[in-house]
C-alpha cells in the first residue's frame, strides 16, 4: 500500500480538523501518526474491508467512491487537513466505501490503538473526530444529491502554441482573489524547484494553478497528473488539432475529466464556433470566455470552486412570462446567473439569458413573438397537430437566428421528450432554434421535432422543471422557477374558442377547448418527475400568478409584474445567492 513510511514526529496541515486542539493534545497526536505515501489510482480502503485506522490528508487528494451510487466518479473529495476512515474505525464497522488517490498522496494514519492512547490522554481531542463524523454522515446522506468539492489545484492546459494560458491564468488568480481565495500561478520554472517546494505551495494557498506550456511537455504532463481539475485552453478562432495523446492521459488518471475553455475576442459580438474543437474534444463542458471581461472572469472563478449559480425555468405556456420578471429582479439584486436551462417556454426564455439579453431586448422579442398576435393560430386538419407549426418557428427562427447551443455565452440547455425511448433528452449542441421548437412540441398542437430518427416533444411531458439536469453538471446552487405548480384547471372556461373548436365540438359543450387541454395536459404529464426535480433545486420559486391561463398571451405585462413582485418579496432568501457568489464559501 505504501511507498514510504515513517514514524517520526509528523506536523499537521492547518487548516485541518485538529485546529482545535490545544498544544500538549496536538502534540501527542502527532507524536502517533505515521506518515506513507499512495501513489495516484491506488486504493486506501476498499468497501466492506475491516477498519484500520483514521487517516488524515497531508498534500495531494483522494477520492471517496461508493459503488452503488456513484461508481464512475468520486462521491466526496478528502483534501489537505481532512480525515476520512473515521467512520468504520470509530464504530468498528466494515468501510462504508472505496477509498482511492486521485492523485499522488501522502497520509498521515492514526491506527485505533494510537487514538485510543490519544483519547484517554486527552479526552477533549475526540470533538474533531466526532465534528468530522457527523460531517460525514451528513455527506452521506446527501449522496442523492452530488456534492461539488472545490479542488485544490487546477491544470490549465494549451491546445496549440500560443493559447493565452498566462494571461487567462493570471485573470482567473484575480477573480479569485476578489472572492477571497488565495491562489497562485505555478509554471515550467516550478519543476526545477523540487517536489518539496511544490507541495509547500500546495499547502499555503486556497488554489494552485498549474500552467502547461506545450501540450506534449513533460511539465504539462505533470501539470495533469497533478490536477484535480483539468481546463484546456484555446483561442476559439484557431483551427482545433487532436492531440489523442493529451486525452488519454487525462482518461487514465483516476476520475479526471477535462473541460474547454474557449477564449473570444472581446466585445458582444456573437462567439466563435465552437463545434469543431468540440468535435475534437469531446468534453462534458465547456464555456466561452472574453479575457478583457471581469464579468466572465469571475464566472470562470465561479465554475472552478462550485459557486456558479444555475438557473432552471419551467414550461407554462403564458405563465412562462413571469420568468421575464423573475430574471429581472434577479439582476436588479445583484445575483448573478451563470448557466441557465429549461423545458418549453421557460426554454425559450433562458435562451435569451444565455445570449446576454437585457431586460429591454428580452421584453421586445418576447412580446414580437407571442403576444402580437397568436402564435397558435396556423390550423391544420388534425392528422399529425391541430396546428402546422410554421408560424411558430419562423417567429423562433427570426429571433433566434443561426445562434448554435454551444455557442451562447452561458452553458445552456433545453430539455425535450424523446417519444421514440420514451426518455428525456437534454439538448446541449446543434441549431439553437430547432432545440426550442422541440422542447414546446406540444402533441397534438405542435407537429414534433424529428431529429437523428428521434421524435421529440415537449419537454414538460416528462420533466416540466429539469433542476436534476443542472444539478448534475455541479456548478453550484440552483435555483428553479415553476410557473405551474399552483395552476388548476378551470372546466369553466369557455371565454375563446377556437375556430376548429366551433366546426367540430357540439354548441352545448361546456368545457375546455382542446388547445387548452393539450397545453395543460404538456404541463402536467411530467409532475411525478418534476417533483423529484425540484429536490435538485437550493431554492424554488412558485409564483401563482392568479387569473393568468395557461395560453393567456394578453397577459404578458400582468405575468411579467407578477414574476417581479413574488420574486422580490423572497428577496431575503436570495441574498445568500448573492454572497455566496462574491465569497470564497459553498451553499452545499
Amino acid at each position: 500500500m505504501t511507498t514510504a513510511a515513517s514514524s517520526y514526529r509528523i506536523p499537521l496541515p492547518s487548516p485541518s480538523a485538529f485546529d482545535g486542539l490545544d498544544a500538549d493534545a496536538r502534540a501527542s497526536l502527532e507524536a502517533e501518526l505515521t506518515w506513507f505515501s499512495l501513489p495516484r489510482g491506488q486504493a486506501l480502503y476498499r468497501e466492506n474491508d475491516p477498519p484500520t485506522g483514521i487517516y488524515i490528508v497531508l498534500t495531494g487528494c483522494l477520492g471517496i467512491i461508493v459503488e452503488a451510487v456513484t461508481h464512475d466518479e468520486p462521491a466526496v473529495l478528502v483534501q489537505v487537513g481532512e480525515l476520512t476512515g473515521e467512520y468504520a474505525s470509530l464504530l468498528n464497522r466494515p468501510q462504508p466505501a472505496t477509498c482511492i488517490a486521485i492523485r499522488d498522496t501522502s497520509v498521515a494514519w492514526l491506527s485505533r490503538q494510537g487514538y485510543e492512547s490519544l483519547i484517554r490522554k486527552h479526552p477533549g481531542s475526540v470533538l474533531p473526530f466526532a465534528a468530522q463524523l457527523i460531517e460525514l454522515l451528513t455527506r452521506a446522506l446527501s449522496f442523492r444529491r452530488r456534492i461539488f468539492t472545490v479542488p485544490k489545484t487546477v491544470g490549465l492546459i494549451p491546445l496549440h502554441r500560443g493559447a493565452p494560458v498566462e494571461r487567462l491564468a493570471a485573470a482567473l488568480i484575480a477573480a479569485l482573489g476578489k472572492a477571497g481565495r488565495t491562489a497562485v500561478l505555478l509554471d515550467s520554472t516550478a519543476a526545477k524547484r523540487g517536489r518539496d517546494f511544490i507541495q509547500a505551495v500546495e499547502t499555503d494557498h486556497d488554489l494552485v494553478v498549474y500552467v502547461g506550456d506545450t501540450t506534449d511537455s513533460d511539465w504539462t504532463r505533470t501539470c495533469v497528473r497533478q490536477s484535480d481539475h483539468v481546463l484546456l485552453a484555446a483561442a476559439a478562432t484557431e483551427a482545433p488539432h487532436a492531440h489523442a495523446g493529451l486525452l488519454e492521459q487525462i482518461k487514465e488518471l483516476p476520475w479526471r475529466h477535462a473541460e474547454l475553455l474557449l477564449v473570444q475576442e472581446d466585445g458582444n459580438r456573437p462567439a466563435a464556433p465552437a463545434e469543431a474543437w468540440l468535435r475534437h474534444f469531446p468534453v462534458r463542458f465547456h464555456c466561452h470566455l472574453r479575457l478583457r471581461s471581469d464579468t466572465d472572469m469571475a464566472r470562470l472563478a465561479r465554475y472552478v470552486t462550485g459557486r456558479g449559480l444555475g438557473l432552471v425555468l419551467s414550461g407554462g405556456g403564458a405563465r412562462g412570462f413571469a420568468h421575464i420578471g423573475v430574471i429581472k429582479a434577479l439582476r436588479q439584486a445583484r445575483i448573478p446567473i451563470d448557466l441557465v436551462g429549461g423545458t418549453s417556454m421557460g426554454a425559450i426564455i433562458a435562451a435569451g439569458v444565455a445570449l446576454e439579453w437585457d431586460d429591454k431586448e428580452m421584453y421586445e422579442r418576447m412580446h414580437a413573438g407571442f403576444v402580437r398576435s397568436n402564435p397558435l393560430d396556423d390550423y391544420a386538419f388534425p392528422l399529425v397537430a391541430l396546428t402546422k407549426g410554421r408560424k411558430v418557428e419562423r417567429r423562433l427562427r427570426r429571433h433566434f437566428a443561426d445562434a448554435r447551443v454551444e455557442d451562447l455565452w452561458r452553458p445552456y440547455f433545453a430539455v425535450a421528450s424523446n417519444l421514440s425511448n420514451g426518455e428525456v433528452t437534454v439538448m446541449r449542441n446543434g441549431v439553437l432554434w430547432r432545440a426550442l421548437r422541440a422542447s414546446i412540441a406540444i402533441p397534438g398542437l405542435l407537429p414534433p421535432v424529428i431529429e437523428n430518427d428521434d421524435v421529440l416533444a415537449d419537454g414538460g411531458l416528462m420533466n416540466n422543471l429539469p433542476c436534476d439536469v443542472m444539478d448534475a453538471m455541479r456548478r453550484g446552487p440552483v435555483i428553479g422557477v415553476d410557473v405551474t405548480r399552483y395552476r388548476s384547471f378551470d372546466m369553466s372556461n369557455v371565454r375563446t374558442r377556437s375556430m376548429i373548436h366551433r366546426l367540430l365540438v357540439p354548441s352545448d359543450y361546456d368545457g375546455p377547448e382542446i388547445v387548452s387541454l393539450l397545453l395543460r395536459a404538456a404541463t402536467v404529464g411530467g409532475t411525478l418527475q418534476t417533483r423529484s426535480s425540484r429536490d435538485h433545486a437550493d431554492l424554488v420559486l412558485d409564483p401563482s400568478l392568479p387569473g393568468i391561463e395557461i395560453r393567456d398571451w394578453k397577459s404578458f405585462d400582468r405575468a411579467i409584474e407578477e414574476g417581479y413582485r413574488y420574486t422580490m418579496e423572497r428577496i431575503g432568501e436570495l441574498e445568500r445567492f448573492r454572497e455566496n457568489a462574491a465569497s470564497s464559501g459553498t451553499l452545499r
